[in-house]
């Protein structure tokens, strides 16, 4: 008997689980590399631009692993949005506060408000759309 092509149920229910155990690797890799950095690299602009980038990109790898039929841009949205929000919740003082309490928390929400911070966030989230675009067409494959 011949098999036809999977139906559209079929296909769409793969492609999420595909791309939310994507994103769980990938997001994997992304924390040891930011741990790398963090620990590793010396304190400067360089380690500053790669962590915020390292970091937003990270948050788009989670909104894809909740949400992973999502499109590209609605991910991208969200976590840049969820990036922006913690930097302003930064001029609050309150992620200084939590740092001093619990320092791991400062590699959540940071401590100092930074301007550059939202470009270096807008990267990362750019890089990462671009790389789970080029993934879900592989994944199509």
């Amino acid at each position: 008997m011949l098999r036809m092509a999977p139906t559209t149920d079929e296909s769409s229910a793969a492609r999420p689980a595909a791309r939310r155990w994507t994103a769980c690797g990938a997001g994997a890799g992304v924390v040891v590399a930011g741990l790398a950095v963090h620990l590793l690299a010396p304190d400067g602009f360089a380690s500053d631009a790669a962590g915020d980038a390292l970091y937003a990109v990270l948050i788009y790898l989670i909104v894809v692993f909740v949400a992973p039929r999502a499109p590209g841009w609605a991910a991208a949205g969200a976590a840049y949005a969820w990036c922006v929000a913690v930097e302003l919740l930064q001029l609050t003082g309150l992620p200084a506060a939590w740092g001093s309490a619990f320092r791991p928390s400062m590699l959540v929400f940071g401590t100092v408000f930074s301007v550059s911070d939202l470009v270096f966030y807008a990267a990362g989230v750019a890089l990462a759309w671009a790389g789970d675009a080029l993934v879900r067409r592989v994944l199509r494959r």
